[in-house]
């Protein structure tokens, strides 16, 4: 578990990663020996209070802290949405960094049972079914609040049809501790679909 307080490390952290990558100066960065237990994130950069990155681990993979880093590089210079962040964009974003709890297996017995069992608002899902996959940070809940609307969006970020059902498919929930830079854009962060 990370503590209460981790966006003073987590934030920097992935800031520093993309400020070294674009030969930006340097940013303070804390180090914390939790930084080095297992970890998944999530980093999403706004321009403007719009989606300019997101990228993130469903799984513990490898060291929060690099997974951090490594999120936060492939949210600046690799999301195939948005051509690669530029140093003169810079100081202008706003990073957001989200740390998952591991994912757990939802028990359903059809749409319907699955679609009653969803927290809006708490759950992001991870949405599988004959080798597509999708997923939804539990942001994403500001922007589609409700559950079959939600899973719906879910479906065709999968590249399925809206109507799409199957006793294949495979449901997985987890939650997130997130953390939001303070700045220039201080409004409420948008959540993309896509995210």
């Amino acid at each position: 578990m990370v503590p209460a307080d981790a966006g003073r490390c987590l934030l920097p952290l992935a800031r520093a990663a993309i400020a070294g990558a674009l030969g930006c100066g340097s940013v303070n960065a804390q180090e914390a020996p939790w930084l080095k237990e297992p970890g998944a994130s999530f980093v999403t950069l706004t321009l403007g209070g719009q989606l300019r990155g997101c990228i993130g681990s469903l799984e513990a993979r490898r060291s929060l802290g690099a997974d951090i880093q490594a999120n936060a590089l492939a949210a600046a210079f690799h999301d195939p949405r948005f051509t690669p962040l530029t140093a003169r964009e810079f100081d202008a974003i706003r990073i957001e960094v989200s740390v998952l709890s591991p994912t757990q297996a939802m028990t359903f017995s059809s749409e319907s049972d699955a679609l009653d069992q969803l927290r809006p608002g708490i759950d992001g899902v991870v949405f599988e079914c004959d080798g597509r996959r999708s997923t939804f940070l539990p942001q994403v809940w500001e922007q589609l609040p409700d559950r079959r609307v939600f899973l719906v969006h879910l479906k065709r970020k999968a590249g399925l049809p809206s109507d799409f059902w199957s006793d294949r498919v495979r449901l997985h929930r987890y939650t997130v501790s997130k953390w939001v830079e303070s700045g220039a854009y201080s409004e409420k962060t948008p959540t993309d679909f896509s995210s």
